[in-house]
């Protein structure tokens, strides 16, 4: 399975996705122009991975952990964040386990807030960090 590497601008996040290494990420700030041209590519990915797990099975107890470090997202990304946790919630309900890290700064209580909200749409376990 092909890696999928975004870099950051100042409007978006980067994207981190080394399958072979069983890492994860999406870092930084959310307010594309176009968020629905941002955000396609990296659900395609998703549903792509998730073909490819279905294919080849998960060994032993295996899991699968996606961290986001968000500074900042606008209401249009969190749709799509929210699409892209209920397509790993899939991957967990169908296929294997899958973990949320939720990194926030220590005073951004908001970004918190939105991870605990996110956390109550799935059943996927969330883990918080608070980052200084």
């Amino acid at each position: 399975m092909t890696p999928l590497v975004i870099e950051s601008t100042d409007l978006t996040p980067k994207i981190c996705f080394m399958p072979d290494k069983k890492e994860f990420e999406i870092s930084g700030e959310s307010r594309p122009e176009n968020v629905r041209k941002f955000y396609e590519p990296v659900m395609d990915w998703i549903d792509s991975y998730k073909d490819h797990l279905h294919t080849n099975k998960a060994k032993g107890n295996e899991k699968l952990v996606f961290k986001f470090r968000f500074e900042y997202f606008n209401s249009t990304s969190a749709k799509f964040l929210t699409s892209i946790i209920n397509k790993l919630d899939t991957i967990k309900q169908e296929i294997m386990p899958v973990e949320i890290e939720w990194y926030y700064d220590a005073p951004d209580e908001d970004m918190k807030n939105s991870g605990e909200e996110f956390s109550k749409m799935v059943s996927i376990p969330f883990r918080f960090f608070s980052v200084n």
